[in-house]
């Protein structure tokens, strides 16, 4: 069985532009996840997954600079682009990422396609009944299902790539992974100013290397201060831009 991880990334983020090559410690944002889906041990070949926008020109750039493979298509129909990266790839299993979590963890990207294997099911997700901080989240896809919802997602189905087989449960077979203890009160993820004032001082305590989510939970724990910097952020609906 071959593993594809994608990485969906642009520069036009609404509310942080050009969040995914900011700098943390010396590497962008893009690299560190690029580096963590990598540290995973789970892939067999990984694509960036960014658009046809000559802004994007800068994310493929630093495709080339660190050395993972850069696939080019739609603004907000990222199903498609997706579906593109399929068309010059061959894999059984798809493992979706998005360039804005900086802090994933690659043990548990691991253990999601551990499970995911083991079940054989359609999809897994660690966000359907979340235990784990949002910007952790793993997602595992057959890719014949990622083929199949072509012909079926609509409007904002297209954009969040997975939403409609989450969305429509009778029809595939989806399992939530869940972990404790239950992180989910903590914000990981970068899409604002003070999530990355967050992530920064992460950063600077930890270093360069990727950090298990429990080490980190356990040291904000007695950093409450960090923690409340992005704890009145909250997250798009899913039919949002």
């Amino acid at each position: 069985m071959t593993t594809l991880g994608i990485i969906q990334a642009r520069m036009g983020s609404t509310r942080l532009p050009g969040k995914v090559l900011r700098r943390l410690g010396g590497r962008t944002v893009l690299d560190r996840v690029v580096r963590a889906a990598r540290d995973s041990g789970v892939l067999d070949d990984l694509v960036v997954a960014t658009t046809i926008e000559a802004a994007d020109d800068a994310v493929a750039d630093e495709c080339a600079r660190i050395g993972v493979a850069c696939h080019r298509g739609p603004v907000d129909d990222v199903l498609t682009r997706f579906l593109g990266v399929l068309e010059t790839r061959s894999a059984d299993t798809v493992l979706r990422f998005t360039a804005d979590c900086p802090l994933l963890d690659p043990h548990l990207v691991a253990r999601a396609a551990r499970v995911f294997s083991a079940a054989g099911v359609d999809y897994l997700t660690t966000s359907i009944a979340r235990t784990l901080p949002r910007g952790l989240d793993v997602e595992v896809v057959r890719a014949a299902v990622l083929k199949e919802i072509d012909k079926l997602a609509y409007d904002h189905h297209r954009t969040h790539v997975t939403s409609y087989i989450y969305s429509h449960p009778a029809d595939f077979d989806v399992i939530g992974l869940t972990a404790q203890p239950d992180l989910s009160y903590l914000r990981l993820t970068l899409d604002t100013e003070d999530d990355w004032k967050l992530i920064e001082a992460v950063i600077d305590h930890f270093g360069d290397a990727p950090v298990a989510v429990r080490t980190l939970a356990s040291w904000l724990d007695v950093q409450p201060e960090l923690a409340a910097l992005n704890a009145h952020v909250r997250q798009k609906e899913l039919d949002q831009a």
